[in-house]
């Protein structure tokens, strides 16, 4: 089977939520998965979730607190060029069938690690491999790269009405 390049990327709600369901399909169908977020480092659900496939999925997590809304420090640099390094091994080993880079391009936007790093890594990755780039703000070179790109538009969202994450929905 060959593996294709998909980009989900825009600044509607369902970027990652749509790339763990598909994380959940291929282990439904018996294919290993490993998942690579960056940026994120606090406990979610779905790292709860992912731990009950822990035979198939393999979910780590490149980041230390949320900083979207300011400047990444050194520490969130190291932590995401650790986590490019690791990334990238886990691609090239050829062992993972889907690959899920989550808030990758956040992290090239705030240059946590360079869109031309993870182009090369792209034209590296074995044929089998198919590559999930997540996150808002999606680098025009990755788009262009990328077999598939979906963006999700916000239409209307209950955040700005104040509503702060609820477990198991947002976070």
């Amino acid at each position: 089977m060959k593996g294709y390049v998909q980009v989900y990327t825009g600044d509607g709600k369902g970027k990652t939520t749509a790339a763990l369901g598909l994380a959940l399909r291929a282990a439904g169908a018996g294919l290993k998965v490993f998942i690579a977020q960056f940026v994120k480092g606090m406990v979610y659900s779905e790292l709860v979730s992912m731990q009950r496939f822990d035979d198939l999925i393999t979910l780590k997590q490149y980041g230390r607190t949320c900083f979207i809304d300011g400047e990444p420090e050194q520490a969130d640099i190291d932590a995401a060029q650790a986590g490019f390094t690791e990334l990238s091994r886990a691609v090239l080993s050829g062992e993972y069938d889907l690959v899920i880079i989550d808030e990758a391009n956040i992290a090239i936007y705030y240059n946590l690690f360079m869109a031309e790093e993870l182009l090369q890594l792209i034209d590296k990755k074995p044929a089998h491999v198919e590559m999930v780039i997540t996150g808002r703000k999606a680098d025009a070179k990755i788009v262009a790269r990328a077999d598939l790109v979906t963006e999700m538009k916000e239409i209307k969202h209950y955040y700005t009405r104040g509503v702060q994450a609820r477990k198991g929905i947002e976070n």
